[in-house]
């Protein structure tokens, strides 16, 4: 597997852009993302599990209901979640966008992003459409700013890999940086590849994938009402079509999950006001379950994430999430060091406290990638989830987030 450039690009047939339609005030933020395959692609998502969604995921899961999809149209700016014209609103994305681009409405995937609770004013997005399509070509970066919000970083990666003789391209792009706290998938993220597979065995890698990338980042504690990942493969790269298990679909897996857990990173690195990006790997678990457990409760701590924010070697903190965590675990064992670039300091072992320099530990949780690691003693599995630590612009940022 190789890292290569163009995104959601990257693979045959892809094509996309990204405008300013006018449903942001701000001119020079691009509100509206298209992605479109040139033929037909297999397609599979996952959803959030807040009670309250948006329009859009309501609309999207009937329109690739039947695993086929051809485009994907997201807008920044309004989630259309609360409305009551929001299904409306997002079936009329689907099809002025359908007749602009000549392929059915039902093969069109429909995102939203941005405050919740005000309507959706389709007259902007209409008018944008026809330049958003006469525009499409190799520009996933455009996409990528289209659907973000308080992002500061765009996020996009892709890769290249080989089925079958054939070389693969795999892309995904993202947006996510506050109300992150996933239960299936985070924020919206499209991801497109040229790889021949069948809906079932791309909905079935997706849906295992975020078990272990998606659902293991969390930025604040908030589950999005919008959260959503989508795949879309038009099988142009010509490889033998996966439809079974097999080392065939453990190779897709491997480069679907390399480009989900970049976009993991990027998004836990971008979180609202985040200074630095937090690691938690969980080693010497009895079972899966109980790491990833102890891994998300310590990424999601605020007083861990406010200390790391002040690089203070708090170990204390990481104990109490993995006390309250409810995994069963032998907190009599459990071993805790942080580590960055500039090194590793071990604070924690059986339980208790260790002697430590408190300035080689400031040095070391200083840096803007940190590592928390947690032995946990008791057997062989492992976890690893991200996040960022809690700083002052985080309540800033969402204090005035809507006015």
């Amino acid at each position: 597997m190789k890292q290569i450039s163009g995104g959601v690009c990257a693979a045959k047939g892809f094509f996309a852009n990204g405008i300013h339609c006018g449903i942001r005030k701000n001119k020079t933020k691009r509100d509206l993302a298209l992605i479109v395959s040139s033929t037909p692609a297999a397609a599979a998502a996952v959803y959030t599990q807040n009670l309250v969604k948006g329009a859009p995921l309501t609309v999207t899961k009937e329109h690739i209901s039947d695993g086929v999809a051809q485009a994907v149209i997201c807008n920044s700016g309004n989630a259309n979640t609360c409305n009551a014209n929001g299904i409306e609103i997002a079936e009329q994305m689907s099809e002025l966008l359908g007749k602009e681009l000549n392929i059915s409405p039902k093969d069109v995937i429909v995102a939203s992003t941005g405050v919740i609770g005000q309507p959706l004013d389709i007259a902007p997005i209409a008018a944008g459409i026809p330049s958003l399509v006469a525009g499409l070509g190799d520009y996933s970066h455009y996409a990528c700013e289209g659907i973000m919000t308080t992002d500061v970083k765009p996020k996009e990666i892709s890769f290249s890999f080989e089925i079958g003789g054939k070389t693969c391209c795999i892309g995904g792009i993202a947006k996510g940086s506050g109300m992150i706290h996933p239960n299936m998938a985070t924020m919206l993220v499209f991801v497109t590849t040229d790889c021949a597979i069948t809906a079932e065995m791309l909905s079935k890698a997706l849906r295992e994938d975020v078990k272990t990338s998606f659902n293991m980042v969390s930025v604040d504690g908030d589950t999005s009402t919008n959260d959503m990942v989508s795949v879309m493969a038009n099988g142009l790269a010509g490889n033998p079509v996966i439809d079974r298990e097999g080392a065939d679909f453990d190779t897709f897996c491997e480069a679907l999950h390399a480009v989900t857990v970049y976009l993991c990173r990027m998004i836990a690195a971008d979180g609202e006001g985040a200074t630095k990006l937090l690691e938690c790997v969980v080693t010497g678990a009895d079972t899966e379950e109980n790491a990833k457990t102890v891994a998300k409760s310590v990424i999601c701590s605020s007083l861990l994430k406010a200390a790391m924010f002040g690089a203070d070697a708090n170990w204390g903190r990481v104990l109490c999430a993995i006390g309250y965590s409810g995994a069963a675990v032998d907190i009599h064992a459990v071993d805790v060091s942080f580590r960055s670039v500039k090194g590793q300091v071990d604070v924690c072992r059986g339980g208790a406290g260790v002697p430590f320099s408190e300035e080689q530990a400031k040095e070391i949780l200083l840096e803007s990638e940190i590592q928390i690691l947690v032995e946990l003693n008791q057997g062989e599995k492992t976890a690893t989830a991200w996040g960022c630590d809690l700083t002052y612009d985080y309540v800033k940022i969402n204090g005035d987030y809507r006015t």
